[in-house]
């Protein structure tokens, strides 16, 4: 009786257990069946605008060079100001080229009485040649002093041509409208022949000079063939605090050679710069657009990378996980383009993704694609 009392109460702790171990089991599958967003693919025609680091130039930035020597007399600017074209901008010392001007007007002017001299002598000797006091050889000789005189006037004119361009060199000017740059040296300075004052530059507009791959010009001309890309496509530019340029520019002209190292081409755009915000020598980012038709779009927050592939979690009919890799065309500011590995209609988890695991079942929860992705996204370079 004993016996038959132990064994009853083994079978129900057995069953017990089991029920128990059961339940446990639903539980778990019931904590597992996670609801997720799910978007479902779809082809759409886009605009991708690409951007791409570019340096700035003004369209004019001269280096202002001294043409001849001497101490720095006065400085008429100041660094950052604004200036007109043939404004006084430096003034060496030019007493030394003043004597030096002075010298050769008074040789001219010795010259030029030599020269008078030798045409009255001349004068006086075709009247004894006339009279026959005088054989016409001596005529021949007059002339032959005329000329020398004459040649020599022309050779004091050059002189002191010379010696009043050295004179206006003494004062520097202005060669054009714009900014005056740094000015490394200071009234008092003893300036070499060439060194180098300052730096103009005309900022009224600017040149944004960019690098595209080879790939990326091929698609360019074929989109725009006219001129061979020359006065193309209309360009927006990022400002490095991240912020859009107010003006929009366009592309100018391209280089004709390709960088060895790089395999990339150089693209000029003009921009306005009325408000003289652009410097030269700064930064920013062209933002070149271009449509895409029919474009794939995933989510960039349902991807995950696994050893440099892109993967995502695709949903079937029966609401089952399935993992799937996909090779991206380009990745943009909220999304891939898919190239391959993926269609148009199908689902994938859009956000969660840490929490699931190939081969379960979820309990999808849709969102319309287009509340994730914008009409126009941003290519990262």
């Amino acid at each position: 009786m004993r016996n038959t009392v132990r064994l009853t109460a083994l079978l129900a702790g057995i069953l017990l257990v089991g029920c128990a171990t059961k339940d446990k089991e639903t539980a778990t599958d019931q904590a597992e069946t996670l609801t997720l967003p799910v978007v479902q693919l779809t082809r759409k025609t886009t605009t991708l605008k690409r951007d791409y680091v570019s340096r700035l130039e003004a369209t004019q930035n001269v280096e202002i060079r001294a043409r001849v020597s001497g101490f720095l007399e006065k400085i008429f600017v100041d660094e950052g100001q604004m200036v007109r074209k043939g404004q006084l901008l430096f003034n060496l010392n030019e007493a030394e080229y003043q004597a030096e001007f002075d010298r050769a007007s008074a040789n001219l002017k010795s010259a030029v009485a030599k020269a008078k001299t030798d045409e009255v002598e001349m004068g006086r000797v075709q009247l004894l040649v006339d009279k026959k006091i005088v054989s016409p050889s001596e005529m021949e000789l007059a002339k032959a002093k005329l000329d020398v005189a004459r040649a020599v006037i022309d050779e004091m004119k050059s002189i002191r041509a010379t010696a009043a361009l050295r004179l206006s060199h003494a004062g520097i000017k202005a060669p054009f409208d714009g900014t005056i740059n740094r000015i490394p040296f200071k009234i008092g300075s003893l300036i070499e022949e060439g060194a180098l004052l300052t730096t103009v530059s005309d900022v009224r507009e600017v040149y944004a000079y960019f690098d595209v791959s080879e790939k990326e010009y091929l698609n360019y001309i074929k989109k725009n063939p006219t001129k061979d890309g020359r006065n193309g496509q209309e360009v927006e530019m990022v400002l490095a605090d991240e912020t859009p340029y107010a003006y929009k520019g366009r592309i100018e002209t391209m280089e004709s050679v390709f960088e060895e190292g790089s395999g990339t081409i150089a693209f000029r755009a003009r921009f306005p710069n009325p408000n003289k915000l652009l410097r030269h020598g700064s930064s920013g980012k062209i933002r070149l657009a271009s449509p895409v038709n029919d474009a794939l779009l995933v989510p960039q927050k349902a991807v995950f990378d696994v050893q440099d592939k892109n993967y995502v979690y695709v949903v079937d009919a029966a609401n089952k996980v399935k993992t799937r890799s996909f090779v991206p065309q380009g990745r943009v500011d909220s999304n891939y383009i898919v190239l391959s590995g993926l269609k148009a209609g199908e689902r994938v988890i859009y956000e969660g993704i840490q929490n699931v695991r190939e081969g379960m079942t979820i309990i999808p929860t849709a969102l319309p694609a287009d509340s994730l992705t914008s009409r126009n996204t941003v290519a990262q370079q």
